[in-house]
């Protein structure tokens, strides 16, 4: 058996024996990807073999599939239990990814400490200082193999039964087979393979640390993604506490699900009571309006902040944090056409507390009364949570598990709830304001 490469074209799939900038066959620039290809030295007797004569191609049908059930591993993390589907999967490759210092390498060296034997592959930190970190979040244990090696070949030949595999980061390992250097396509594409393939033949769970680009996505080729298992995201603001992690894809669970974090000087805290981080209740002050959106299967109270000011510019500032700028813009031509807000001379800020980013259309509602709210000056009730999507014709829609939020709400003491059901038009819901 032997190993060659070749580049491949990753649109259209041409083959060349050297790297080229442009492919000849689509004229894509820089798509040619170097590709290890495994090849069998074959004897003179047996160049030609049959169709279907290769071992573990026969087929096998549904039926005659036994049923297994499959126990998860716990991770002892409630949030990061929660987003995982209930914990792991043996053999399951979860790739997690976000911002350098968001808290990636922390979360990790948590859970090395609640499972069995773990081995961690240090490949941009040396033992030591995976130690350091260890000392601060008081991990004691002894069950930690730290390997401080970047050839994943090497990395393979030591897994032996580990309770679970830690690589930090993908981004570091190479291979001889390629002379590429490390973080570049096809390292990071074969070694994550080669890794992949071990791991599912001896059902152990495998964690790669991926980096980010500017662009905001995982860094390297977008193949990666596929072939794990999960995907992780992990995001916040890093000047705040909070921080959030949200699967963006998942074999063996939701998609939708997220684990709320406090950092602290002992590392990652799951945030039991949720609302805590993102809601201050007994605020009486004009601008603000606490909404619910869904966050998986729970619903989330979220406090959205605004800010109107006369402006002496000749275009008036539009500022969003936390939603989208094109949807503020929206909901504004809505408050002047609809509501007679005269908002062409003035400033609008909006902000969601907590540093949360909000994309569901839920929060229309909570922030068209926020706006109006700052304008006249006037605060909505504490007591008050604002559910409910806004059309351009001035309409309140009802949102997906409304009644589910206002239970929710009600539990928490909102005892007034402003949705479709209260006001046909968002009019008049501002009417109520004034």
């Amino acid at each position: 058996m032997a190993f060659h490469s070749k580049y491949v074209c990753q649109q259209c799939g041409y083959e060349s024996t050297g790297w080229l900038g442009k492919c000849p066959n689509c004229g894509t620039w820089n798509s040619l990807v170097e590709t290890v290809v495994e090849t069998q030295v074959q004897n003179s007797k047996s160049k030609v073999k049959s169709f279907g004569t290769k071992a573990g191609s026969t087929s096998v049908k549904l039926s005659e599939i036994k049923q297994t059930t499959t126990k998860r591993i716990s991770t002892k993390i409630s949030e990061l239990d929660r987003v995982l589907g209930g914990g792991l999967v043996p053999g399951q490759v979860v790739l997690i990814a976000g911002e350098p210092g968001i808290g990636k390498s922390t979360l990790l060296t948590q859970l090395a400490n609640n499972l069995g034997d773990v081995l961690y592959v240090c490949g941009e930190e040396s033992a030591t200082q995976v130690k350091v970190r260890a000392d601060r979040l008081g991990v004691k244990k002894s069950n930690i193999e730290l390997l401080e090696n970047t050839d994943v070949d090497s990395v393979i030949e030591v897994i032996e039964n580990p309770a679970a595999v830690i690589v930090d980061s993908i981004q570091t390992m190479t291979t001889g087979n390629l002379t590429g250097m490390a973080g570049s396509v096809g390292q990071v594409r074969e070694c994550a393979f080669r890794l992949l393939k071990v791991v599912k033949e001896k059902n152990i769970p495998l964690f790669l640390v991926g980096h980010v680009t500017k662009e905001g996505t995982v860094a390297g080729p977008a193949v990666l993604a596929h072939i794990v298992d999960t995907v992780l995201w992990f995001e916040g603001d890093k000047t705040l506490t909070t921080r959030i992690l949200r699967a963006v894809k998942n074999r063996f669970g939701p998609t939708d699900e997220v684990g709320v974090f406090e950092m602290e000087d002992k590392g990652l805290i799951p945030v039991a009571n949720i609302d805590k981080a993102f809601l201050e209740k007994n605020k009486n002050v004009s601008g603000s309006v606490v909404t619910s959106i869904m966050q998986g299967t729970r619903p989330l109270l979220v406090e959205i902040q605004a800010l109107v000011v006369p402006t002496k510019l000749a275009i008036p500032r539009r500022i969003a944090q936390g939603i989208d700028s094109r949807r503020l813009e929206l909901l504004l031509a809505v408050l002047t056409r609809r509501c007679g807000l005269p908002l062409y001379d003035f400033d609008v800020f909006v902000n969601v507390a907590g540093g949360l980013r909000v994309t569901e259309p839920a929060s229309d509602l909570a922030v068209a009364l926020a706006i109006a709210s700052a304008y006249f000056d006037k605060p909505v009730s504490v007591k008050t949570i604002a559910i409910g999507e806004v059309g351009l014709l001035g309409e309140i829609r009802e949102v997906v598990a409304q009644e589910k939020r206002v239970k929710e709400a009600r539990r928490l003491g909102f005892s007034f709830a402003i949705t479709s059901k209260e006001f046909k038009f968002v009019n008049l819901a501002v009417r109520g304001i004034r």
